[in-house]
């Protein structure tokens, strides 16, 4: 008989790993809105049969935990349970031997701060605090509620044009949205318990490209009302859209030459085609709104004080458009622009001339990978992104990185810039940078700290800084309205301004700099509420009725993805870089879909809102 032999899986051994993958996939399914304290036991017990058994506090004091947290979800418990609960775990936390034992001890004490309310809630009055108002998790998911699983029914009907009416009730611009959402519809996709995630954003771009023109639906009669709206950028437009629907008459004050905002000064042409943008906004407009341009509200001869009297309501949606230093020493050299500057340009038809040129790009998030493909685009012979966390922590989205990598950029990553040298014409020859090691957790991203050797000189004759934006409220702060210490307007979650009367403000201006489709949502919900400020109650609907739900069961499929330009040519122009869906893929992908507007729980409740 042989010492040693090949470890081999058995049957039981093959089946739990399978179980494992199916549990992983179901986790990351769970739509929101699940009572916290239930899902804590669940995750509890899964850590209690991990357990070796070897020492005690996992062995026995996990069991005892368990047994609290039935007691809570029982009725069974007071108010000293949780105090208990709490005294287990810190004592598991300190004394377990492995990391099976004292990181579930962890999360339950990470509950316990993060949830208390719903533990209370429980023990004083014996029920879940948790709100299931939409429990179809691609709806609860987009910011916006458009209604998801209708539009993908609509699609697979090949009712194309019913699917673009379908998701204008919520969001007025879905061909913009087909192509450059960050599709957080997708995350929570009940699919990938199955496979994957429906490919959502796809087949929005779809249903727009084959539907032909869809006109704007008839607005309401007049009710004389008059709403000035600054700021054109997605959650200005949506808002006037929706307002101008409800028979209201609106005025966009917008500050450059053109409607877009960050679409179309902040997202290059590669990715959102300028004709996209104009044919969309155009439609938009054809409901009857006014558009003022290169008037910036707060400089004369438009001062707010003077419009704000000639308004029934106003709504401020200004967005975040300003330049963020990074506060490094040779920051003013000639050379050093700006991701915003960059971009406006490209926006404004001037192109900057990067041709042979040495760039480095600082920052990690989608604006420095746009930068970095568009300089690509305009004829530098190389491009380096100087990021001081690791590759996989950008904030970017993955497929924007690669995108970027295939194109020939280089990912300098743990690289943190420390200074910007300039020759004796006071122009920029090379960026200094302190290499870094990957350190400790802190807010859920690894902290990278100076690493023990020299800092390094990357030559380079440009440098494009790409840190983020910043809001410019100054003269709103001027006119009383107002100002958080980051220089955001200060705005309750349903827009109204405080201690201002009419006053709305939605968007990046009060948030910070975030997705389009969460400011086409704050542009819906300031809609609404002006809307009622003003004394009325319209609704918004769309008319088109959703197709019945087909019994029969869905088999395994794989997830049709978007498909891009060769890299090798796409570089060489400012042209649209991924490829639509065909029909038979879209057909497919649209069949995948499990409608949970009428399976499980949505039939019930949410499954659908008709209007709002």
């Amino acid at each position: 008989m042989s010492r040693l032999s090949m470890i081999t899986q058995n049957s039981a051994q093959r089946t739990v790993e399978e179980l494992y993958k199916d549990l992983e996939r179901r986790i990351v399914a769970s739509p929101p809105g699940l009572c916290p304290v239930d899902m804590a036991a669940s995750f509890l017990k899964m850590c209690h049969a991990q357990s070796c058994g070897k020492c005690v506090p996992c062995r026995v004091g996990l069991g005892q935990l368990e047994k609290l947290f039935e007691d809570v979800l029982d009725g069974d418990a007071t108010l000293e349970t949780i105090e208990v609960i709490e005294r287990t775990a810190r004592s598991i936390f300190y004394s377990a031997d492995c990391a099976i034992g004292y990181e579930a001890a962890k999360m339950v004490l990470k509950g316990i701060r993060g949830f208390r309310e719903d533990f209370e809630e429980h023990i004083l009055r014996g029920r879940c605090s948790c709100n299931l108002n939409q429990p179809v998790p691609c709806v609860s998911q987009c910011p916006a509620g458009v209604d998801i699983p209708g539009y993908i029914a609509l699609v697979r009907e090949g009712r194309y044009a019913d699917a673009v009416r379908l998701i204008r009730k919520d969001n007025p611009m879905p061909a913009v949205c087909g192509l450059i959402c960050e599709h957080p519809c997708e995350v929570r996709c009940r699919r990938t318990m199955l496979d994957d995630p429906i490919n959502i954003r796809g087949l929005k771009r779809f249903a727009v490209e084959h539907a032909g023109e869809v006109p704007v639906p008839k607005a309401a009669p007049a009710t004389g009302k008059k709403i000035a709206v600054i700021g054109g950028g997605p959650g200005g437009i949506s808002a006037a859209y929706y307002l101008a629907l409800m028979g209201h008459k609106v005025t966009i004050y917008e500050k450059e030459k053109q409607l877009g905002g960050m679409l179309r000064y902040g997202i290059p042409n590669y990715r959102l085609p300028r004709e996209v943008l104009d044919q969309e906004i155009n439609q938009l407009l054809s409901v009857g709104i006014d558009v003022v341009t290169e008037a910036d509200v707060g400089e004369k001869p438009y001062l707010l004080q003077d419009i704000r009297p000639q308004y029934d309501a106003i709504y401020i949606a200004i967005g975040a458009h300003t330049d963020r230093k990074i506060g490094m020493e040779g920051e003013d050299a000639e050379g050093v622009m700006s991701a915003v500057e960059m971009l406006r340009s490209i926006g404004d038809g001037e192109m900057p001339d990067f041709k042979d040129r040495d760039i480095i790009v600082i920052g990690g998030g989608n604006v420095a990978m746009d930068v970095a493909r568009s300089a690509v685009r305009l004829g530098a012979k190389r491009v380096r992104i100087a990021y001081r966390r690791r590759k996989v922590d950008m904030t970017a989205l993955p497929e924007e990185v690669e995108g970027a990598v295939a194109e020939g950029c280089e990912v300098l990553d743990l690289h943190a810039p420390l200074s910007i040298e300039k020759d004796e014409q006071g122009k920029v020859s090379a960026l200094w940078v302190q290499p870094q090691l990957i350190g400790k957790i802190k807010n859920g991203r690894p902290s990278p700290g100076d690493a023990d050797v020299p800092k390094l000189r990357l030559p380079c004759d440009q440098i494009l800084v790409a840190i983020g934006q910043g809001i410019d409220s100054r003269h709103f702060g001027e006119s009383g309205i107002p100002i958080t210490r980051g220089a955001a307007i200060d705005a309750f979650d349903w827009s109204g301004v405080k201690d201002a009367a009419g006053v709305f403000a939605g968007g990046d201006c009060v948030t910070g700099p975030a997705t389009v489709i969460r400011a086409i949502a704050a542009g819906k919900v300031a809609a609404a509420n002006i809307d009622e400020f003003l004394g009325y109650n319209h609704s918004i609907t769309s008319g088109v009725e959703i197709p019945r739900v087909r019994l029969h069961d869905r088999p395994t499929c794989g997830r049709v993805n978007m498909k891009e330009r060769e890299a090798s040519e796409r570089v060489k122009d400012m042209e649209l870089i991924e490829c639509g869906m065909t029909s038979e893929e879209a057909s497919q992908e649209a069949r995948r879909c499990l409608r949970c507007d009428h399976f499980g729980f949505g039939v019930f409740k949410g499954g659908r809102v008709e209007k709002w």
